[in-house]
């Protein structure tokens, strides 16, 4: 390269650089804007997710890159992951406290990572959070009383367990929930135990999430509704998105949503442990696509064991699912052992057009992931 190529790339880089110092100084403007609205939707009690603002914003920024020759499908990854990190900047400033009257938050079993999460969110809302945690029942009359909501976190397996033989003395108009993962046998435990308000929660996330924004909560209703719609109200205040279900259905979705995949997940990274595969390998290898899978596979065993033991053990139903999926399995790999591409092909057409919309809808989100997963640094 000579001497003049060099100093010409040199100037433009320079000019690049200028570019991207003001795009930081355009940046911290506009985050300090976003903290602005978060302060007054915080006085005014509004949720600090609004999907109408968003999709209209979204919709007016592609315009606008568009006519300025300007991928919009850029612009909305720039401006997608800027409020990313707005929602967590507003959750900095706290929420408005819809139930000033109420009184403490009793947390059972507070000191695991999704108590701690909700103490967090509960505290930043104004409430008085007590926790009462295995070491802490000698003094469980004390930390009831006066409690204006108890909710309950701690492993399913001992749920129901503990609401019977532990929550059966609660103030009357108390609220009783739940944040477990199965939601018939508690809600069943927690309306025999306690004759006031219950609801069944499950939050749809794990603890390390940085903000409630765009996150399900799925409700079952147990008892006086009305008496716990502020409950409701202040999640949604918290950015979450509530999905309400009759127990019985939701536990039903979670044998494929949670029990069959978590388990399958497990069983593939059963299978690299077993065939000794080596992951620097396959990573140097992997299209983007598989490198997500393997991630996804690799987070499941970055967390408890006892955790997702009780997940996937939690419903004796879960095994019919999980038979199901292995008997479609050995199906599907029968074509292949018998080499037959045509059945496959046919097999292949019929579940595509039993996916119908969803499947090209499932496309464009992925792209964005795939692209997030091609563009992430490697060793």
């Amino acid at each position: 390269m000579n001497e003049k190529t060099t100093a010409e790339l040199e100037n433009l880089r320079g000019l690049i650089d200028g570019v991207d110092q003001q795009l930081i100084h355009l940046l911290r403007k506009r985050l300090d804007l976003v903290a602005q609205v978060g302060a007054v939707k915080h006085g005014a009690g509004l949720p600090i997710y609004a999907p109408q603002r968003e999709a209209s914003m979204l919709a007016k920024r592609r315009g606008e890159a568009q006519k300025m020759d300007v991928s919009p499908q850029l612009i909305e990854d720039i401006l997608r992951r800027l409020m990313r990190e707005s929602y967590l900047n507003e959750k900095d400033v706290g929420f408005k406290q819809v139930n000033p009257d109420l009184g403490h938050v009793v947390l059972v079993g507070g000191e695991g990572k999704l108590g701690g999460l909700f103490a967090q969110m509960l505290t930043l809302s104004g409430y008085q959070v007590k926790v009462l945690d295995k070491d802490d029942w000698c003094r469980a009359t004390e930390i009831f009383d006066g409690a204006g909501l108890v909710i309950v976190t701690v492993p399913i397996a001992i749920t129901c367990s503990l609401i019977k033989e532990k929550l059966t003395q609660l103030p009357q108009d108390c609220i009783l929930a739940d944040l477990t993962s199965i939601k018939g046998e508690p809600v069943n435990a927690m309306l025999e135990a306690h004759k006031g308000p219950v609801v069944g929660l499950h939050p749809m996330f794990g603890p390390d999430v940085g903000s409630l924004a765009k996150q399900v909560v799925v409700v079952c209703h147990g008892r006086r509704s009305q008496d716990y719609q502020w409950l409701l109200e202040q999640i949604q205040i918290w950015g979450a998105r509530l999905v309400e279900a009759e127990p019985e259905r939701h536990d039903k979705a979670m044998q494929l949503v949670q029990a069959m995949r978590h388990f399958s997940s497990f069983v593939y990274g059963f299978n690299l442990y077993k065939e000794e595969a080596d992951i620097e390998s396959l990573l140097q290898f992997s299209s983007p696509i598989y490198r997500l899978e393997l991630a996804m596979v690799g987070r499941l065993f970055a967390q408890s064991p006892e955790l997702y033991a009780d997940i996937i053990f939690a419903q004796k139903e879960s095994l019919k699912a999980i038979g199901d999926y292995l008997d479609n399995y050995s199906q599907a790999l029968s074509l292949l052992q018998s080499g037959d591409r045509e059945a496959f092909v046919s097999q292949f057409k019929e579940v595509a057009q039993w996916f119908g919309d969803f499947a090209p809808q499932f496309q464009r989100e992925s792209r964005a992931m795939l692209q997030s997963v091609n563009d992430m640094k490697t060793d």
